[in-house]
């Protein structure tokens, strides 16, 4: 048997139910495709960031990137 979860709504999140339920889904059923849905973006989003750091930088170019940012900041000043 599933659980119960209660939920407190303001004015916004009666507005979202009632766009998602306009075509005769329970707030059951759309609370809990909305939580699933939420989920699965969650967990894309960690891949990507693990599959960005994950990738190879390439080789030294021998560029200090900070050194030359400090000086061009230097140099606005």
């Amino acid at each position: 048997m599933a659980d119960t979860i209660t939920i407190r709504t303001d004015a916004e999140t009666e507005h979202a139910l009632a766009i998602l339920t306009h075509d005769g889904s329970s707030r059951s059923v759309v609370i809990r495709q909305a939580v699933l849905e939420a989920a699965l973006r969650r967990e894309r989003a960690a891949e990507l960031r693990r599959a960005v750091l994950r990738m190879p930088l390439g080789d030294p170019d021998g560029i200090d990137v900070a050194a030359e940012l400090s000086r061009d900041r230097d140099a606005e000043r």
